[in-house]
């Protein structure tokens, strides 16, 4: 019984950390999509560009969106590059001047 008890344990376990497990794509994401920008919001918006975005089983196409520029701030675009054999995300970002 106790073998049983320590086999049933140590399935839920693998079960529920299986969830938890990170995958990175080995595929290139495909081209970028060609947006239209609607019109400039304002002198202190900047369009952020549309990416794709891994989901653990593929790719979806996140869209582009104009963004207001925090003062003293310039963005970052993200960008997608191979490491080894994975396509690892670096997320855009705001920076100081």
């Amino acid at each position: 019984m106790k073998k049983i008890a320590w086999i049933f344990l140590f399935t839920l376990a693998f079960v529920l950390l299986a969830g938890c497990i990170v995958t990175h794509p080995t595929t290139a994401p495909p081209p970028a999509k060609k947006e239209v920008r609607s019109a400039k919001p304002g002198p202190l918006f900047v369009w952020i560009t549309g990416h794709w975005k891994w989901s653990g089983s593929g790719y979806s196409w996140i869209s582009g969106h104009w963004a207001k520029t925090p003062k003293g701030k310039v963005w970052v675009q993200g960008h997608r590059e191979k490491r080894g054999g994975n396509w690892v995300w670096t997320s855009g970002h705001w920076k100081r001047r």
